[in-house]
């Protein structure tokens, strides 16, 4: 979720790259689950979170809003959340031991944590939310290992595609004055990137270069 911070009040007024060192370890987050909690509709999932889910768990997208995802309207795009559930508002995939029974296709949000990206100028950088995180003492740790993702290089490509194109349909739906439209356009980017099946987290990539080529043009943004 993008927010219009200060990067001096939330972080070490730093920005980083893949290759940098950090203090963000944790001890494996032993005995801490803070941030499973609480989190309101903050956990976006991204179309490759989705992908992993419904492939590895072998269910559809349906089936994951039935029990663990929840949609929400963000500038005019429907986007899917984890959603919170039961008297401690928690990550449904939190178990009794505090600890994620899903942590090998966990989202994206969940592995940067406590980092964050800065978007600038078609690409972005991480910094650190030294506020965030309560579980001490940390250590030292190369952003790479921590986001724990196969072909860091292409998922950041993703990651950048992805942002700066929701960026630019977000800017255009502002624009938009029939209702009816920006639902036609909010509705067909739920249904191209969220609800159509992928057909293997491998492939994804090619998949999604392919749907968001379409996508632009269907949008004006060829």
């Amino acid at each position: 979720m993008e927010r219009e911070i200060d990067l001096k009040e939330i972080s070490d007024g730093k920005l980083y790259t893949s290759n940098d060192m950090v203090k963000a370890g944790c001890d494996d987050c032993r005995g801490c689950s803070d941030c499973c909690r609480g989190m309101g509709e903050s956990i976006l999932l991204d179309p490759l979170d989705i992908c992993r889910m419904t492939v590895q768990m072998e269910c559809t997208f349906d089936e994951l809003l039935e029990t663990c995802v929840e949609l929400h309207v963000v500038d005019g795009v429907i986007l899917p959340n984890m959603k919170m559930v039961g008297r401690e508002e928690q990550c449904p995939f939190l178990n009794q031991q505090g600890r994620c029974n899903i942590h090998r296709i966990r989202p994206g949000i969940c592995r940067l944590f406590p980092l964050g990206r800065c978007y600038e100028e078609g690409s972005f950088r991480y910094f650190l939310q030294t506020h965030e995180c309560k579980k001490e003492p940390k250590t030292k740790v190369k952003i790479k290992k921590w986001l724990d993702t196969p072909n860091l290089g292409q998922y950041e490509e993703f990651v950048c595609q992805w942002h700066y194109f929701l960026k630019d349909v977000q800017r255009m739906l502002e624009q938009v004055q029939s209702e009816a439209m920006v639902k036609k356009v909010a509705v067909y980017l739920l249904e191209e990137f969220y609800r159509k099946p992928y057909e293997s987290e491998t492939g994804f990539y090619e998949e999604f270069s392919r749907r968001l080529k379409e996508a632009k043009k269907q949008t004006g943004f060829a």
